[in-house]
């Protein structure tokens, strides 16, 4: 069977793609997520804060005893002294590159216009086949209009498509007053694909200590309805490459993810449970459903189950709200 798709231009043998994890922070997870089966892998974000700091600590040293005696000189750190994350991530990239024989995804999280948005050109320049830019800003000021937010974002991602030349995906969350048009200003800005949803780890209350705390929940198959839902009823009607990252676990999440019009599916929380190895699992299960339901191609599938596509396009709608209150016992 032939499941090979296409993502932002990029040939994939499969369309299961290693997500941002620690599994793919360094080379050797690179290499074991490649000989699992991943057509493509993500690496974990450079984050905003990180360059800043980064920035920040550079500039400190720089300035320290510049109005000292020439005998201060020596108060300068030693190169070797500060070894840069950033730099870091690069040579990930550029190692990954000579290695491997899948596309390396790179990726960039923030959300204000900045210096830090130099690291897209850097990353490109490392040898990254295309970059996902994660978007994620929390609006906790009543003045802040929605609008504002989402032009402060087109500002990062516009910024970001005229420094590269390898292709833009923008990785958001679902929080937005009107998603479809958020949508096509991501394709007016450049990009070339849209990736659903970011997962956000929400705080908690410990009710021992009386703090909020912050854990970390892998996600389900359940997780998988949302961007599912979206995925159906946007991507017949945009250019953008849809990917779905939330709640998928096994090969029916892949081929439920296809048919709703995805071109690829990102996989994370599986992985960190059950290890990389589930890959060639899961891909054996996607192959096992297409053999059992005739189908010869990954490409046959993609968009069957588009909005326009279902007898019945309403239960993608608020329709489908009405119905289920409906059915429940009185």
């Amino acid at each position: 069977m032939d499941l090979t798709t296409s993502y932002l231009g990029l040939s994939l043998k499969n369309p299961i793609v290693a997500a941002p994890s620690p599994l793919s922070k360094n080379l050797a997870g690179i290499l074991a997520l490649e000989a699992s089966g991943a057509s493509a892998v993500v690496l974990p974000s450079l984050f905003e804060e990180e360059i800043e700091i980064e920035s920040q600590r550079f500039d400190h040293f720089l300035d320290l005893g510049s109005e000292s005696y020439a005998e201060a000189l020596s108060y300068f750190p030693r190169p070797e002294q500060e070894v840069k994350s950033s730099e870091g991530y690069l040579e990930t990239i550029r190692q990954a590159k000579s290695k491997t024989n899948i596309p390396i995804i790179a990726s960039l999280n923030g959300a204000t216009p900045g210096g830090w948005l130099r690291y897209a050109k850097m990353m490109e320049e490392a040898g990254a086949d295309a970059l996902e830019l994660n978007l994620y800003y929390l609006p906790t000021d009543p003045f802040e209009a929605g609008h504002v937010v989402e032009t402060r974002y087109m500002e990062v991602v516009r910024h970001c498509v005229s420094s590269v030349n390898i292709p833009l995906s923008v990785k958001i969350g679902p929080y937005f007053s009107s998603l479809p048009n958020f949508a096509n200003q991501l394709v007016d800005g450049g990009a070339r694909g849209v990736v659903l949803f970011n997962r956000f780890y929400q705080p908690d209350i410990d009710l021992d200590t009386l703090e909020a705390v912050s854990n970390l929940t892998l996600s389900s198959s359940n997780d998988l309805r949302l961007p599912l839902r979206w995925t159906a009823l946007l991507s017949g009607g945009t250019a953008l490459d849809f990917a779905i990252t939330t709640g998928v676990h096994n090969g029916q999440d892949v081929i439920k993810s296809m048919m709703a019009g995805a071109k690829v599916t990102m996989v994370a929380s599986e992985l960190l449970e059950h290890g990389v190895g589930r890959l060639a699992g899961i891909l054996g299960e996607v192959e096992s459903w297409m053999s059992a339901h005739e189908y010869d191609s990954i490409v046959q599938m993609q968009g069957s189950m588009r909005q326009p596509n279902v007898s019945q396009p309403s239960v993608y709608e608020r329709a489908n709200y009405m119905r289920e209150l409906g059915s429940l016992p009185a």
